[in-house]
C-alpha cells in the first residue's frame, strides 16, 4: 500500500507546485499599487545606497544628488537645453559679472591683467517673495516667537513620539532673503559636519580661513563640560560672527569678495554648496534628541526648490512630493537645433513642475532593476545617471529579438558624450614607479621611472577596452580634457597623445608593443625583470570596488594588459572606503579612478594634476599625487583667464607636459546613454544637468496603456490547471473505487 500512497502525495505535490507557478505568471507582478500607473508619479531607482548626505554643506556623492538638486536651489544653474553649458539665474535674477579692485580698493577695468586684482566682488541680486518648503522650523505663534525653537526651545523628551518634521502640528514658511545665502557659505567652516569643499573655498573667499579658525574656537567654548559623547550640541549660530568675504547689503542682495582673480566662482553658485541654508533650520535640528532621531538636514532638507522630501526609508525607499510653496518657473522655449523636432521644445513657457511626486527605490542587483524598467515599472533606470542605456543598446546589438522588443517598446537611449573620464593612474610618490617622496629619486631614477609609466600607458589598450566591455565603452582619451570642454583638442590631429599613438591614414594609431618594450630596457627592466638585481617587477594595483562576478573581468583586463611588458600586477580590491584610507596614507600604487566635471571648464579637469591638491599630503583631488613646478606654474596663469587664445596656449602646454609625464594612462571618455520610457517626456539627460526632476513630464495615460500591454496576465494556464485538477480527481475517484472492490472481496474470501 506504500506505494500508491506515496504516488498520490507526490502527485498532489506537484499539482500544488504547478499551481503556484500558474498563479504567479497569471497575477499582476507590479511593485507599485495598482493606480500607481495612473498617477502623476515618476518611479526610478538609485544604486546601492541611500544618500549619505542631504546637508549642502556636506554633500558631494553622486547618490545625494537626485535629491539635493531638487530640492535645493543655489543662486545659478545651467540652461536646460543649451550646449555648450550655459549658466543662468535660479535663486537669481540674473549671473552677475564680477567687479575688480586693486590693493588700494579702487575699481579697475574688465580686461584689467590678473596680476593687478586684487579682489572680485560679486554682487548678485535675489529674486524676491521665494518661499520655503513648509516645515515646523519657521512655524510661529501669534506673537510671531518661533513654536518649536529659540523662543519656545524643546526640552528633552518633548519630542514624543515625532520621528519626522512632517510629524510637527504646526508648519511654516518665510521668504528667502540673501543672508541666508551668507549663513550657508560661512557654515563651511563648521567642525560639526563633513565640509569637503571648505579647503577649495577658504583658497578664495576673502576671511574664510581666518573664519574657520574663529569658529573652531567659539565651537569648543560652546561645548566646554558638555558629554562629548552625546549626539546633542548647542546650536552653533554662524549669524553671530561676521564673515568678510561674504554680505548682505541689502535685502535681496548677495555680496561674495574673492581673492584675486577667478573666473570659475561662478560655476560653483550653480552647486548645491552655494544653496541657500535657514538657520532656523539649523536651529531646529540642533535641539535635544533630534539627532538620534535622524531629524537632521542629512535626512530632512529644508529647501526653496520644487521638490520637497516626505518619506526617508533607509536603504529601501524615498519620496519627494511638490512643494505646495514653489514659485514655478517657465519651461524653456530655446534650445539646440533639432530640439524643437525631438519635442523638447513642446512645453515652452508653461509652468514647472509638472510631476506631482518623485519616487526613488534602492537597488543593490543590476538585474531586478534592469527587469522592473523592462516591463515599464520604472519610468527612469536610474534617475539621474547617464550610463544606463548602455546596456540595452548592446543587448540590441546581441539579439534580434531584444532590438524588435525595445523598439517596439520605444525606450529611449539616445548616445552622446559628456564630461567625464575612466583612467589608471599612478601614485607618484612610489619609488618604484614616481618621483618619490621629499626628493628621494634621483633624476637618473625619476627619468627612468617616467619611461617606466610610458611604457605602461602604451600597452594599455584602450581601444580593446571599449571592444571588450562595450557595455563601458567610450572614446579613447589623449588628455586629461574631454570634448565639449574649451581647450580640448581631442578627435584633431593636434589633439594625438604622442607617447601612445601615432596619426597615420588619418586616425590616431596606438605605439607597438615592441615600442613599449623598448622603454622597459630604458627603464632598467629588459623582460619585466630589475637588470640590477634579476628580480621581477611587481606593482600593486588598487581598485576601488570588493570583487564580485560583474567586475572580476575588468580586474583580470587590467593584469594583462601589464603582462604586455612582463609586468606581474598584484590585484588589491578593496570597497571604496579602504580604498580613500589607502590614498590618504600613499600606501598605493597603481589605480582605477574616475571623474565627473563639477563645471564645464578646463580648471575642473587640469587640477586633478596640479601638484597643491595632492591626495595624500593636502587631501585634495589630485589622487596621482603629481607634482611638476612648471605644470603649477602654468596652472595659476590659466585658471585666472577667460576662454581664449591665451588659455588655449597655456591648456596646450600643459597637457604636453602631462603627457610625457604619464601620471595617468589617460584612459576614456565613456558614453553616456540614459534608459529612459517613451513616455517620460522633456528627458535630455547630461551629467551637469541635475535638477532635471522640474522638467520632465508624463504622458499618463501612454503609460497605462503600455503596461496593460506589456504585462498583461495570461490566464490560459489557469484553464489548463483546471483541466489537470479535473483529470486528477477522476483518476482519484477511479483508483479509489477499486480498492473498495478489491478490499470487499478480500473480505468475503477471508
Amino acid at each position: 500500500m506504500h506505494g500508491p500512497l506515496n504516488f498520490w502525495r507526490t502527485a498532489w505535490r506537484l499539482l500544488a507546485l504547478c499551481s503556484l507557478g500558474v498563479l504567479a505568471a497569471a497575477c499582476n507582478n507590479n511593485p507599485w499599487p495598482d493606480d500607481a500607473a495612473a498617477s502623476n508619479t515618476l518611479y526610478s531607482a538609485v544604486i546601492e545606497s541611500s544618500p549619505r548626505h542631504l546637508d549642502p554643506t556636506a554633500s558631494y556623492w553622486s547618490n545625494d544628488t537626485p535629491y539635493t538638486y531638487q530640492i535645493y536651489e543655489p543662486p545659478y544653474g545651467y540652461h536646460y537645453l543649451k550646449r555648450p553649458f550655459q549658466l543662468v539665474g535660479k535663486t537669481a535674477s540674473e549671473v552677475a559679472k564680477p567687479r575688480y579692485i586693486d590693493k588700494a580698493g579702487q575699481p579697475l577695468p574688465d580686461d584689467a591683467p590678473a596680476d593687478r586684482i586684487a579682489e572680485s566682488i560679486y554682487d548678485v541680486p535675489i529674486k524676491p517673495g521665494i518661499l520655503y518648503q513648509p516645515h515646523p522650523a519657521f512655524a510661529r505663534d501669534g506673537q510671531g516667537r518661533h513654536l518649536y525653537h529659540s523662543d519656545h526651545a524643546m526640552k528633552p523628551g518633548e519630542l514624543g513620539e515625532r520621528r519626522t518634521p512632517l510629524d510637527f502640528e504646526h508648519q511654516g514658511t518665510r521668504e528667502l532673503v540673501a543672508e541666508d545665502f551668507v549663513y550657508a557659505l560661512k557654515r563651511h567652516a563648521t567642525t560639526r559636519i563633513t565640509a569637503p569643499i571648505f579647503s577649495t573655498f577658504a583658497e578664495y573667499v576673502v576671511g574664510l580661513k581666518e573664519y574657520g579658525e574663529l569658529i573652531k574656537k567659539e565651537d569648543a567654548r560652546l561645548r566646554q563640560g558638555l558629554d562629548t559623547a552625546s549626539q546633542d550640541k548647542p546650536f552653533l549660530d554662524f549669524r553671530q560672527w561676521p564673515l568678510a568675504g561674504a554680505s548682505a547689503p541689502e535685502k535681496h542682495l548677495l555680496r561674495v569678495r574673492i581673492k584675486g582673480k577667478y573666473p570659475q566662482w561662478s560655476y560653483w553658485m550653480q552647486m548645491t554648496f552655494m544653496a541657500p541654508v535657514p538657520w532656523e533650520a539649523d536651529a531646529f535640528y540642533a535641539q535635544p534628541g533630534m539627532a538620534e532621531r535622524a531629524l537632521t538636514l542629512d535626512v530632512w532638507p529644508v529647501g526653496t526648490g520644487p521638490y520637497m522630501m516626505v518619506e526617508f526609508v533607509k536603504d529601501r525607499r524615498h519620496v519627494m512630493k511638490r512643494n505646495p510653496n514653489y514659485r514655478g518657473e517657465p519651461y524653456p522655449c530655446e534650445g539646440m537645433p533639432g530640439d524643437k523636432e525631438a519635442g523638447l521644445l513642446a512645453d515652452c513657457g508653461k509652468t514647472m513642475p509638472f510631476i506631482d511626486t518623485l519616487v526613488s527605490t534602492i537597488e543593490r542587483e543590476s538585474v531586478p532593476k534592469r527587469g522592473k524598467f523592462r516591463q515599464g515599472f520604472y519610468d527612469i533606470e536610474v534617475f539621474e545617471r547617464t550610463d544606463t542605456g548602455m546596456d540595452y543598446l548592446v543587448a540590441m546589438q546581441d539579439s534580434e529579438e531584444v532590438r524588435a522588443e525595445y523598439l517596439e517598446k520605444g525606450f529611449r537611449l539616445n548616445r552622446g558624450s559628456d564630461v567625464n573620464s575612466y583612467f589608471i593612474g599612478f601614485n607618484m610618490l612610489d619609488p618604484v614607479l614616481g618621483d618619490g617622496d621629499a626628493g628621494v629619486n634621483s633624476a637618473e631614477q625619476r627619468a627612468r621611472n617616467r619611461k617606466l609609466r610610458q611604457a605602461i600607458t602604451i600597452a594599455i589598450d584602450w581601444e580593446e577596452y571599449s571592444k571588450i566591455f562595450p557595455k563601458k565603452a567610450g572614446d579613447i582619451a589623449m588628455s586629461p580634457l574631454p570634448p565639449g570642454i574649451f581647450g580640448s583638442r581631442e578627435g584633431t590631429p593636434e589633439g594625438v597623445n604622442p607617447v601612445t599613438h601615432v596619426w597615420k591614414d588619418g586616425k590616431a594609431q596606438r605605439r607597438s608593443i615592441e615600442e613599449a618594450k623598448k622603454l622597459m630596457v630604458e627603464a632598467g627592466y629588459p623582460g619585466g625583470r630589475d637588470a640590477a638585481t634579476g628580480k621581477p617587477l611587481v606593482l600593486n594595483y588598487d581598485f576601488y570596488s570588493a570583487p564580485s562576478p560583474e567586475n572580476k573581468p575588468e580586474i583580470e583586463w587590467v593584469v594583462r594588459q601589464f603582462a604586455k611588458v612582463d609586468i606581474q600586477l598584484e590585484v588589491r580590491a578593496t570597497d571604496n572606503n579602504q580604498f580613500q584610507d589607502k590614498v590618504r596614507k600613499g600606501k598605493y600604487q597603481v589605480f582605477w579612478l574616475g571623474w565627473l566635471a563639477d563645471y564645464p571648464d578646463a580648471e575642473n579637469f587640469m587640477f586633478l594634476l596640479y601638484g597643491p591638491t595632492g591626495k595624500t599630503k593636502h587631501d585634495g583631488e589630485n589622487t596621482a599625487n603629481y607634482a611638476s613646478p612648471e605644470y603649477d606654474r602654468l596652472f595659476a596663469q590659466m585658471k585666472t583667464l577667460d576662454d581664449g587664445p591665451e588659455k588655449q596656449k597655456l591648456i596646450d602646454e600643459m597637457v604636453a607636459i602631462a603627457r610625457v609625464d604619464a601620471p595617468w594612462t589617460m584612459g576614456f571618455y565613456p558614453y553616456s546613454s540614459a534608459a529612459v520610457q517613451r513616455w517620460v517626456l522633456n528627458s535630455n539627460p547630461a551629467i551637469l544637468i541635475r535638477d532635471h526632476g522640474r522638467y520632465l513630464r508624463l504622458d499618463v495615460p501612454q503609460r497605462v496603456a503600455a503596461l496593460k500591454s506589456w504585462n498583461d496576465p495570461v490566464w490560459w494556464p489557469m484553464g489548463l490547471l483546471g483541466a489537470v485538477a479535473v483529470a486528477l480527481a477522476w483518476v482519484a475517484r477511479r483508483h479509489l473505487r477499486r480498492r473498495e472492490r478489491t478490499n470487499a472481496r478480500g473480505e468475503v474470501l477471508a
